[in-house]
């Protein structure tokens, strides 16, 4: 079963991975083109700044959850050097179910935002806005999976200088 769930974790954030580069891949060439199209061309598109302004959405939210997943989120740590082992415990509970609720909430709120804006459209893409909203709620249950992966992997404690944290 572990070995599934191990499987599981590796593929979807994988994936997530790929899609995000791609995203800011195709945000960066959009916003490129916009400014020689604008400058150079004198006949700015509409597109372009519609699409990449979607793309970042979706890159900063997909972006989320590998930073929580990898652990590569800043953390302030003066909280845990104070207290002993056995409170770092209890400390690491509190603000694993901190950010759960954070991210559970975040998801229902996004989740209602972008089915109350389902009939309006990006006139220059044509496309439903809701598209755009609902990456704060796929974000947001994802970040909850990378936090749930992280903290059931158990990573070592990180080492800064001489001072384990």
């Amino acid at each position: 079963m572990k070995a599934l769930l191990f499987m599981l974790d590796k593929g979807v954030f994988r994936l997530v991975s790929w899609v995000t580069q791609l995203l800011l891949l195709s945000a960066v060439a959009a916003a490129c083109y916009q400014v020689v199209a604008r400058f150079v061309l004198q006949s700015p598109a509409d597109w372009s700044e519609a699409w990449s302004r979607a793309a970042l959405i979706w890159t900063v939210m997909l972006g989320l959850c590998l930073a929580l997943r990898q652990g590569a989120m800043l953390s302030v740590d003066v909280v845990r050097l104070w207290v002993g082992t056995r409170t770092q415990h209890w400390l690491d509970v509190a603000v694993l179910l901190s950010c759960l609720g954070f991210f559970g909430l975040l998801a229902w709120l996004g989740g209602q935002m972008a089915w109350r804006v389902r009939f309006q459209t990006m006139p220059s893409l044509e496309w439903s806005i809701s598209w755009v909203y609902i990456a704060i709620p796929i974000g947001a249950v994802l970040a909850m999976l990378g936090l749930l992966a992280r903290w059931m992997e158990k990573p070592p404690a990180a080492v800064v200088g001489a001072t384990q944290l």
